[in-house]
């Protein structure tokens, strides 16, 4: 029979596994200045350009490319409700209280590279970009109601970080930039970082607590939003950004979801009760549905692109 602990013996037991990994982190981090990552010296910048209205043509990224800034950007800014959320699942002592700050110092990084690119080099439109900067941080992030605490909480995270990387990590990819690419892969990078401490502090619960931390990964993949859910028009730049391979649910599958759970030896593990074993099943049952979604859902893109190039290609 498996234990079962309330929160705070969670956080108690898995304090020094937070410190070790912590000390693990700072060895790794490497520090970095978003001034070093920005073409100040671009020629497109507000004050060159004697403080015009900003226009399309001004911006040398695609429109994919800038949706996919866009988003992502507005992801970062939300860090206020993210460190909110972290800090009332965790905990504000020790080991725990230590990894909260030097996170958000990281995370609020990632932000200031990303405008400040975006405003220097006019890559998009910077009195849009901030009216929904503002809409997107007044709706803030919030768990769902029913989500129980720590164990939920890292488990998301975990998914999370790593998901962003893959976003940040082929949003560089479609800038046709070296600048552009070469601050995105510093941005992943301290994502990945920060997917490996969320992604053992989870396996360590885990092997601590078993079935409640199963029922917990379970519950998040099967409700799993990106973090930039409810940011304005969300839903089409979400598809845009999937319909071009910039995050797609091939992606969330075999990129995210799957490389977490061998990981943790989820399918292998002997060590579930009963209540772990159904929840192990129906993990299982969701990957399947999943499978079948993106099956669905690549011929259902591979049909539109085909449209989208037929209407290229016919005489005006």
């Amino acid at each position: 029979m498996t234990k079962e602990l309330t929160q705070l013996e969670i956080l108690t037991e898995l304090e020094p596994v937070a410190g070790q990994n912590l000390e693990r982190h700072l060895s790794m981090a490497k520090d970095w200045h978003p001034h070093d990552y920005v073409p100040w010296d671009d020629g497109r910048n507000f004050a060159a350009l004697g403080g015009v209205d900003w226009d399309p043509s001004q911006s040398t990224l695609s429109e994919v490319a800038r949706i996919a800034m866009v988003t992502n950007l507005l992801t970062e800014d939300n860090l206020p409700s993210y460190h909110r959320e972290i800090a009332e699942n965790f905990s504000a002592d020790g080991a725990w209280g230590t990894w909260i700050g030097r996170w958000t110092a990281e995370e609020n990084r990632h932000s200031i590279v990303i405008r400040d690119y975006l405003v220097v080099t006019r890559g998009v439109d910077p009195v849009a970009l901030e009216e929904a900067r503002m809409i997107h941080m007044t709706n803030g992030a919030h768990s769902p109601d029913d989500w129980g605490g720590f164990l939920e909480n890292v488990a998301y995270v975990t998914f999370q970080e790593l998901a962003t990387r893959v976003s940040h990590r082929n949003t560089g990819k479609v800038c046709d930039d070296p600048i552009a690419d070469r601050m995105l892969q510093r941005v992943a990078a301290d994502e990945n970082l920060h997917m490996i401490f969320y992604r053992t502090m989870c396996g360590a619960g885990l092997d601590l607590v078993p079935d409640q931390a199963i029922e917990a990964i379970v519950k998040v993949l099967t409700n799993f939003t990106m973090p930039g859910y409810g940011m304005p028009n969300f839903r089409r730049n979400g598809v845009t950004m999937a319909k071009h391979g910039i995050y797609d649910l091939r992606q969330h599958l075999e990129e995210v979801v799957e490389p977490v759970l061998k990981n943790w030896n989820i399918f292998e593990r002997n060590d579930f009760g009963p209540r772990g074993e159904q929840a192990r099943e129906r993990l299982a049952a969701h990957l399947d549905s999943l499978r079948g979604d993106v099956v669905k859902f690549e011929e259902q893109r591979d049909r539109l692109l085909a449209r989208e190039r037929d209407r290229a290609m016919a005489p005006a």
